[in-house]
């Protein structure tokens, strides 16, 4: 464990930086900050960089998960029979050879479910199982169950599927010239862009095209079906959203919500792909498990779950920009074409805030958006982190950059010159006020601490100088939404359980999946009583205990379910604090939690003494809290009102080099300023700010779904599809958090970290972009992922 990692991950004052100390630059300038915000007898939980609350149990191999639930007695398992064409008419399925598998109990498909055939999805627009049409190649038509998950998936392979062939769409651009629509077309406009275009002194336009993303979650789907007594269901789900999964599986079963139970403790990963797609193994499970009446388990292997599940929207672009001498934008026609697969799914959500974050850091006065959201005979592409966002703000970054290169200016004097500003300047295209806007200090500090202009000029020196290793070096911000741009979802609700002997539980609507929710949770309820954090324990999210919970996405987890969870606690201290009062004859007000104390003007008790009393004298040692996002609203027909409760900001500095041999990269050195607010546990989200950008740095570098002309997914297992490695990690990656509280009333004024870092990697494809113009190549020409096939060609 490095010296950083330790200072990350023991209970100390808040951590403001990482960085790798043995490569930091001698002349590095310090960011100006303010004091810790902890003194060393300070026992706050939160604003402590501390361990996540599962870390030790999940290095020793003592966290579980869902595949590590000891089995009920009689537990089947299940496989899924999949399509070999992506699109066709099911004529037949012959399962003989799969039936006369000794173990194999039997194989269910559309004509088994007792309910609803479709999913219980906005769209109503997907079956269950696949009946009379498949339409992408890995759509599943049946499972095969068996006394054993090998002997299931052996049989699986053995049915014979007979499909006549049908036409199928597999790229954007057919499905746009067909008018193939998952939903329909969307369009955004302010000002005047045409008009803007022409009046501009200069204009440029461009295509370009970004690929898709595979989550690659180290826990794989999974869900295990237990039925109850009257036809009830418990269900164990690795998802982001239990009620919805409880949800989707009532509507398949033909029963009530309340009839199905949903708990998932943990999850191995989500990132968006366990957000409505963990429902389907649920269903899958669920209708076996009924016709079978015993308890069921799916797990997708690696290249089941790669061929089944969906991605990341793969994006094409056309723009048209006008700008004049000073690189100011003055004109933007956009047009985004969206990979939505087979089905909608979360596609028209995704694609509305690719269009809200077209805009990222910049204020465009004449803008026209057209956003299509494409049907293809593929995969249902769904969330992944950012949902959208990076698709938005990877076109405005790129266009920048053109008009820096057209202009023989430096990419980040026009980023400047475009930034939102304070008093004017200051409305996005749809129509919500920036007020919160730290950007122009933010960039221009990093730039100062991470020395970008005199290492740009270094760069010009070394590419004179190297024939064949060419360096690249880029500067890009992010400015992110926050809330569920679905303004129902915004919305949370807990519990606060303290029990006599003074330990606390605490029950939210949110999932874990190793972003540190419930140790952030545990810490705002420790907080709320002056508790130590070792006494609050969080348990399993569970539809039985906090019912209609949203998903835990949109970077909001904290947000809502640790406000909902203070409020609860709230509600319980002030029931103690009225007791205590009445006992010493002071105002409530007057009585103070810290410490594992509770103090009054006039004696100190312990919190478990006062607890103690409380309970006989027939105190309330328990509450629910329950909140929702203030301010948030907007027109979801014209996308136009406010969306986000707030933003966060962030900004990356990325130097790479080039092969021009080979069109092999590297990422030499990144350096990170970022926005959390307030940061609740600082080793946490500086985790979750590496995490997100190196996630994001796969994307854009190595990370290439590659589909074939019969819509077979060949990049299908990890041997295909190539994620980064410890060897891709640079040596100097120094990250730095922005020392300002949260301006809106946030849960102790802290800002979501989940997604927004995720974009900050797009500077390492700009980064790559401006080494391939050193080296005399065509940067307009390269597309994402930037793989070496992708630089040499550019080059």
């Amino acid at each position: 464990m490095t010296a950083r990692d330790k200072n990350n991950l023991t209970e100390t004052p808040m951590v403001i930086s990482s960085r790798a100390d043995a490569v930091a630059e001698p002349e590095d300038v310090a960011l100006a900050r303010p004091e810790p915000v902890t003194t060393p007898t300070d026992t706050r939980a939160a604003g402590v960089s501390r361990f996540h609350e599962s870390a030790r149990a999940q290095v020793a191999g003592a966290a579980t998960y869902i595949d590590d639930i000891p089995e009920v007695r009689g537990t089947l398992h299940a496989a899924p029979v999949c399509s070999h064409v992506p699109h066709g008419t099911l004529r037949g399925i012959d399962a003989s050879a799969a039936l006369a598998v000794p173990g194999v109990r039997g194989i269910f498909g559309a004509s088994d479910i007792p309910g609803d055939e479709t999913l219980a999805a906005f769209a109503h627009d997907e079956p269950v199982f696949a009946s009379e049409t498949v339409q992408f190649t890995g759509q599943v038509i049946a499972i095969v169950v068996a006394d054993d998950v090998m002997t299931a998936r052996r049989a699986a392979r053995l049915v014979k599927l007979d499909i006549t062939p049908l036409p199928a769409v597999l790229t954007v651009h057919e499905a746009h010239a067909k008018a193939s629509y998952v939903l329909p077309p969307v369009h955004v406009k302010r000002g005047d862009a045409a008009a803007a275009l022409k009046r501009a002194s200069h204009r440029l336009e461009g295509r370009f095209e970004v690929g898709g993303q595979e989550h690659f979650y180290l826990e794989g789907q999974i869900a295990y079906v237990l039925p109850l007594e009257q036809n009830q269901w418990w269900v164990y789900s690795s998802t982001q959203h239990p009620g919805e999964v409880q949800h989707w599986v009532s509507h398949a079963l033909g029963i009530q919500n309340h009839a199905v139970t949903v708990e998932c403790r943990r999850m191995g990963g989500g990132f968006g792909g366990k957000e409505t797609q963990a429902g389907h193994l649920a269903v899958w499970a669920a209708v076996a498990a009924r016709k079978l009446q015993r308890p069921v388990k799916l797990r997708l292997d690696r290249d089941d779950d790669f061929m089944i599940t969906g991605k990341r929207h793969p994006f094409a672009y056309h723009y048209r920009v006008g700008f004049d001498d000073s690189g100011l934008l003055c004109g933007l026609d956009l047009q985004m074409l969206a990979n939505c697969g087979f089905s909608a799914d979360l596609s028209g959500p995704v694609a509305d805030r690719a269009i809200f974050h077209t805009d990222n850091a910049y204020f465009l006065e004449d803008v026209s958006i057209s956003s299509y959201r494409c049907k293809t005979n593929t995969q249902s592409h769904t969330a992944f982190r950012g949902f959208g966002g990076p698709q938005g703000v990877i076109v405005i970054e790129r266009i920048l950059s053109d008009i820096a290169q057209a202009l023989g200016m430096d990419p980040l004097d026009v980023r400047l010159r475009n930034l939102y500003g304070i008093e004017s300047r200051n409305v996005t295209h749809y129509q919500m006020k920036v007020e919160d806007n730290i950007l122009e200090p933010l960039m221009t500090t990093l730039a100062q601490t991470s020395h970008y202009r005199e290492r740009r000029e270094r760069i010009a020196t070394w590419n004179a100088n190297s024939p064949v290793i060419k360096k690249g070096i880029a500067l890009t911000p992010v400015k992110f939404g926050i809330s569920f741009t679905a303004t129902l979802f915004n919305q949370a609700g807990a519990l606060v359980h303290v029990y006599t002997d003074g330990s606390v539980q605490v029950n939210h609507g949110g999932t874990e999946m190793g972003q540190g929710l419930n140790t952030k949770v545990a810490a705002i309820v420790a907080d709320e009583l002056g508790v130590p954090f070792e006494r609050v324990l969080s348990t399993a999210s569970d539809t039985s205990k906090v019912p209609n919970a949203s998903a835990t996405a949109a970077s909001s987890g904290t947000d809502l379910n640790g406000r909902a969870a203070q409020f609860a606690a709230r509600h319980v201290r002030d029931n103690l604090a009225a007791f205590v009062a009445g006992l010493d004859g002071c105002g409530a007000g007057a009585v103070r939690f810290e410490g594992g104390q509770v103090i009054t003007p006039k004696t100190v008790r312990s919190f478990e003494e006062v607890v103690h009393a409380a309970y006989a004298n027939r105190i309330q040692l328990w509450s629910d809290g329950f909140y929702r996002t203030p301010k948030i609203h907007y027109d979801k027909t014209t996308l136009t009102g406010r969306p986000f409760y707030y933003f966060a900001y962030g900004a990356a500095v990325t130097e790479v080099a080039i092969d021009t041999l080979t069109g092999e990269s590297r990422v030499l050195k990144v350096d990170i300023l970022h926005d959390v607010g307030r940061s609740i546990n600082p080793a946490i989200d500086i985790g979750q700010i590496e995490g997100g950008f190196i996630q994001g740095m796969g994307w854009l570098t190595t990370e290439q779904l590659v589909w074939n002309d019969k819509g077979y997914l060949q990049t299908h297992a990890p041997s295909t599809y190539k994620i980064p490695a410890t060897g891709d990690i640079p040596e100097h990656f120094k990250v730095e958090l922005w020392p300002e509280a949260n301006r809106e009333d946030n849960v102790h004024g802290s800002k979501a970290v989940g997604e927004p870092p995720f974009m900050l990697a797009i500077s390492v494809f700009e980064a790559l972009r401006d080494a391939v113009g050193h080296a005399g190549g065509k940067p307009l020409a390269m597309n994402a992922p930037a793989t070496a096939e992708e630089v040499l060609k550019a080059i």
